[in-house]
């Protein structure tokens, strides 16, 4: 699979609600870094972290929250995927930078509007 297969697939798996499977295409050691000055940004440390202490939270955090993926750019290892977000005290726009090495996402930065971010988590 191609890098861009694999981080669309990601996608997928969360739209889903599959967390498992999404699970399975990160790096134990994954890098995940969340821009902003908010309550969820900062460095995760591998997928499970990120789990526990930023998708778990969405539900409560955004209610009713979507992602739309709006454009994806991918060239060798690196995909990037320009998405919007809705949920009931949200619309915002962000990019995902995603680093694929032999068939795992290693890095995940999220770079989005963090002031609409914190405004809809009341920080």
């Amino acid at each position: 699979m191609t890098p861009k297969e694999i981080v669309l697939g990601g996608y997928q798996s969360f739209s889903e609600g599959d967390l498992e499977s999404l699970g399975k295409i990160f790096h134990e050691n994954a890098g995940i870094r969340v821009n902003g000055n908010h309550k969820r940004s900062g460095e995760y440390n591998g997928f499970d972290d990120w789990r526990d202490n930023f998708l778990l939270h969405l539900p409560n955090d955004y209610p009713n929250f979507d992602l739309e993926i709006l454009h994806v750019v991918a060239e060798d290892d690196r995909v990037h995927v320009f998405v919007k977000y809705t949920a009931d005290n949200l619309d915002a726009n962000g990019v995902h930078m995603f680093l694929v090495e032999d068939g795992l996402e290693t890095e995940f930065i999220i770079f989005d509007d963090s002031q609409k971010m914190a405004a809809a988590l009341g920080n």
